[in-house]
């Protein structure tokens, strides 16, 4: 057996001989095996043999969420992990902090710079329009073969065929069932550099990821997420499938919620046949929210159990697999019913009491539903025999800020005159933004959370418009600018690539993705004019990215580790407890992410 058979064998015993064989190319050109030195077989701490990885995002949940609800005893399930974990306790997110750029960073161990994902609502220089208008109305525009085009981006529910729905309106999906077949190719963005054809999300991203890693050499794989572009996990394909990722889930979150018959939620026992059907989304209710992730925690334990995401046939048990949850970012933004910030409380209000962290009722359900849902995930692995075989790994795509509800600060608000960022170069004022945020058709406007990230029609005018923006920094609640050199230290410089080719491998010259400007307010503004939220994430603040992260497994000593990490060091640490090399994977050689500390003997 040749060295690259070899590798695979010991990484991944149950798959098919036959597999490995047809497999053994595609492992050696994605490993780097042919003609290089073959790292031997990593091992964890105690040096047991880790086959299956469970990667866990609880977005919004903060180093200080896990260490309050441990030491409250509130967390039972987070707490025994503990015992057999390392516990990094200083632990960033991406910048800016989203769900996209944030997921990203945790499957290719890279930032935007390298895998060009700024928001799920960006900007590219060089993209066309969708066909159509996305369901969230980013509208539809021309694509001009050959030429630089430019258009917003929208990577989220807003382009599947029917966004209300929960299976995102392909007819061939259960009701309860969500994938990329609910993605309707006239809604994405096209490439003016390949015929104008549609970009998939999983081809929209620069560099690969750990799923096509692993699945080049064998494994199967899978995932579950909240929208179904979130398949962009699979890595690019080149093709309309996300074909590394062999077993996805997405019901989509932001679909009108329903009653789930049958179905009960972990830790607080709600009974989702009880959910009201009120035209609102899964994120507007407090409990409506658990039974929505536990749609997903249950397709995990099939999938633990050695069944498809909704048990209903056998499938290999992946070699990595997980999900995220919505639970504890909804408990810590939402204010259901909806009020005034001085008439919020712990009745009708989630977040927190205090600036430690201490959690409101409403929150700290949230927190059990999701302990108890990760409970029945480790209970799986138990009965299956996988537990010992199995790291479990537990982080956030994102925080949430701010933390400390009497810095709240909504922007534009019911008790305020500000203004968001964008506002200042949009009419009246001088237009500085391209035309597609100033078209009356355009129902995403512009994505500003708690960060504004701002593309300038002509980026030559970047010096007035920053010049605007520190005119209005009382209005806008300004707290930093990132701009020229500034900016460049961060990501590439914004532009347009010198010589532009198909989509969408960088090139020299400008960035096509990299905003003009990006606008960080003072801690706690929220550049949001509704009353139903009390905190919001994308933004670069300590609330907004320091998140819990976990490494446990069975045969760990515990231990925590208090120097500064990145959610970025999962991705090649993922690969090197299966035994596989971290620098197959793109970002990590581009970027020299290092593996987590105090993880593998030998090593750092």
């Amino acid at each position: 057996m040749s060295t690259g058979e070899t590798l695979v064998s010991i990484c991944f015993p149950n798959q098919k001989e036959t597999d490995l064989k047809q497999n053994f190319l595609a492992v050696a050109l994605s490993l780097g095996l042919i003609g290089a030195t073959v790292p031997a077989s990593a091992q964890n701490v105690s040096g047991s043999n880790i086959k299956h990885v469970l990667l866990v995002s609880i977005d919004g949940m903060h180093a200080v969420d896990y260490e309050n609800c441990v030491a409250s005893k509130t967390c039972p399930n987070l707490a025994a992990l503990g015992k057999t974990g390392v516990n990094y306790t200083r632990t960033t997110t991406s910048r800016p902090s989203d769900s996209f750029p944030g997921l990203m960073a945790l499957v290719t161990g890279g930032s935007p710079r390298t895998v060009g994902a700024f928001y799920d609502v960006a900007y590219d220089r060089v993209l066309a329009p969708p066909k159509i208008a996305t369901g969230n109305g980013l509208p539809a525009g021309s694509c001009l073969e050959g030429q630089i085009n430019g258009t917003q981006t929208e990577y989220e529910e807003g382009v599947e065929i029917d966004q209300t729905q929960l299976n995102g309106g392909f007819s061939g999906y259960s009701p309860i069932d969500g994938g990329v077949k609910s993605i309707d190719p006239n809604k994405l963005e096209r490439d003016p550099f390949n015929g104008c054809k549609p970009v998939y999300p999983w081809n929209f991203i620069r560099t690969n990821t750990i799923y096509g890693v692993i699945h080049a050499a064998g494994g199967y794989t899978a995932w579950s997420d909240k929208h179904a572009v979130y398949a962009v996990v699979s890595g690019p394909t080149g093709t309309d499938q996300p074909s590394n990722v062999d077993d996805y889930y997405s019901p989509e979150v932001n679909s009108n919620k329903m009653p789930l018959p049958g179905l009960t939620t972990a830790g607080t026992n709600y009974k989702c046949a009880n959910v009201v059907m009120d035209g609102n989304d899964w994120t507007t209710d407090f409990d409506a929210i658990q039974c929505y992730d536990q749609l997903k925690v249950n397709a995990v334990v099939n999938q633990i159990n050695g069944k498809n995401h909704l048990g209903t046939s056998n499938a290999p048990v992946p070699v990595i697999l997980g999900m995220n949850f919505q639970a504890v970012s909804v408990g810590e933004k939402l204010v259901s019913p909806a009020a005034l910030p001085a008439d919020r409380s712990d009745i009708n209000s989630g977040g927190y009491e205090d600036a430690q962290g201490t959690p409101r009722p409403l929150m700290m359900k949230e927190i059990v539903f999701v302990d108890g849902a990760i409970g029945q995930m480790v209970s799986a692995l138990k009965h299956e025999g996988l537990l010992d075989s199995t790291a479990i790994i537990i982080t956030a795509k994102h925080g949430q800020s701010p933390i400390d509800p009497n810095r709240f600060f909504p922007i534009p608000g019911k008790t305020n005159n500000g203004e968001p960022p964008s506002a200042v170069l949009l009419p009246p004022n001088p237009n500085l933004l391209p035309a597609v945020y100033s078209d009356p058709t355009n129902g995403l406007g512009i994505a500003e959370d708690d960060i504004s990230q701002i593309w300038l029609a002509n980026s030559s005018q970047t010096g007035n418009a920053v010049a605007a923006l520190e005119n209005a920094a009382t209005a806008i609640g300004l707290g930093q600018i990132y701009y020229g050199s500034s900016l460049n230290t961060l990501f590439n410089r914004p532009g347009v690539p010198d010589h532009p080719g198909p989509c969408c491998q960088l090139r020299e010259g400008g960035d096509p993705r990299t905003p003009d400007i990006v606008v960080i307010p003072n801690v706690g503004v929220v550049y949001t004019g509704g009353d139903k939220k009390q905190s919001e994430h994308g933004g670069y603040a300590w609330d907004d990215t320091n998140v819990m992260l976990l490494v446990s497994n069975p045969s760990f000593p515990a231990r925590t580790i208090h120097s500064f990490v990145e959610t970025a060091q999962v991705a090649p640490t993922i690969l090197q407890l299966l035994g596989l090399d971290p620098n197959a994977l793109d970002a990590v050689r581009m970027e020299g992410t290092p593996v987590l500390p105090s993880l593998f003997a030998g090593g750092n």
